[in-house]
């Protein structure tokens, strides 16, 4: 069945960002800081400075979990494709696991997004709101109105789309913060699991008050 011209369009664009995205080596020996602790990824850095961990929880819990037209599930699943784009490995292994325990198609429907969210078995709404992320992923300048004006004709609505481009821009900054100081990937993968039933379960101000 051939893809709608909106959706060959998308895909087509979504494969360029792709491509551009930079890769990056899943680890090194050590961190290029010391840590007073050995929690892997964003975990060990917030456990590390806990006066810098504060806003970025309180940050992530606004995007994440406060009200808004994307269920919790939508929202972290964009934050994982966006931490996909930028070759996060924590980033996108964490908020992938967090979306698969709240939407219904658990973790192949977010590996199907992450490897193709033209394909992926989403509503309309939610493809081309990745296809916004993407493109604020790809550079610091406007949206394109033709990615807009897709977003809109499948319902998303002013709060929607900013929600979208917050959450995109917030997941580079978070993602440069994890990959710029060279964190370690856990070294068991039911980390991702634990720490979804966490998040899940008490959000990210809970989870910080437990030591995430």
């Amino acid at each position: 069945m051939a893809l709608r011209p909106d959706l060959r369009r998308q895909r087509r664009r979504m494969a360029l960002i792709r491509r551009s995205a930079p890769v990056f080596p899943k680890g090194t020996a050590v961190s290029h800081i010391a840590l007073d602790n050995d929690l892997p990824g964003i975990s060990g850095l917030m456990a590390h400075r806990p006066d810098t961990a504060e806003p970025l929880s309180d940050l992530a819990n606004a995007l994440l979990r406060a009200p808004s037209p994307l269920s919790p599930g939508e929202r972290e699943l964009i934050a994982a494709y966006v931490s996909r784009l930028n070759s996060t490995e924590f980033c996108s292994a964490s908020h992938g696991a967090f979306a698969a325990a709240q939407l219904p198609g658990g973790q192949k429907l977010v590996e199907a997004v992450l490897a193709d969210p033209a394909t992926a078995p989403v509503d309309g709404r939610l493809r081309a709101l990745l296809a916004v992320a993407a493109e604020v992923q790809h550079a610091a300048r406007p949206v394109s109105d033709e990615a807009v004006a897709a977003a809109r004709a499948e319902g998303a609505d002013d709060t929607a789309l900013h929600d979208t481009v917050l959450i995109a821009a917030a997941f580079c900054m978070y993602n440069r913060y994890v990959s710029g100081l060279a964190t370690q990937l856990p070294e068991d993968g039911e980390y991702y699991e634990h720490s979804a039933r966490r998040i899940v379960a008490d959000g990210y101000r809970g989870a910080l008050a437990q030591g995430r």
